[in-house]
């Protein structure tokens, strides 16, 4: 069983920019529910979060919000990035359920797209001809 759920996949730049015949790779956010390595008793973890070297720090569950908790993270990869076990191999950014819940869109989707672009340059200006219509 995973304890990841899949939030949302969008489809980002592939490099990181949006230009002109540039390649799309689907990119996925996965939920990581807030009872996921919970100190709080009655959940299984009292004694260590199996957790902890791969995600935030896990969050306690009130007895009203069991159903209503925040989510402990969120994890960002591409469609199709390995995972040993229940950890994901490289992924492209890790947010705590706090930090997602407060992040814009315009902020999360510029920290996703420098995490495609990786070491590379940001992509300022492409001249667009018939011979560059199809590079990315």
């Amino acid at each position: 069983m995973s304890i990841y759920a899949t939030l949302w996949i969008l489809k980002f730049p592939a490099e990181g920019d949006d230009y002109a015949g540039c390649q799309w790779e689907a990119v996925m956010a996965q939920g990581v529910p807030g009872h996921i390595g919970t100190p709080t008793r009655g959940y299984g973890y009292e004694d260590a979060d199996p957790f902890a070297s791969f995600l935030p720090p896990a969050i306690a569950i009130s007895e009203n919000e069991d159903d209503d908790a925040p989510l402990r993270a969120v994890v960002f990869v591409r469609e199709r990035t390995e995972k040993v076990v229940q950890e994901y191999i490289n992924p492209l950014l890790v947010l705590s359920g706090t930090e997602y819940a407060a992040i814009s869109f315009a902020a999360l989707h510029e920290r996703i797209c420098d995490a495609l672009r990786g070491e590379k340059p940001r992509v300022v200006a492409q001249l667009f001809t018939p011979a560059t219509a199809n590079q990315c």
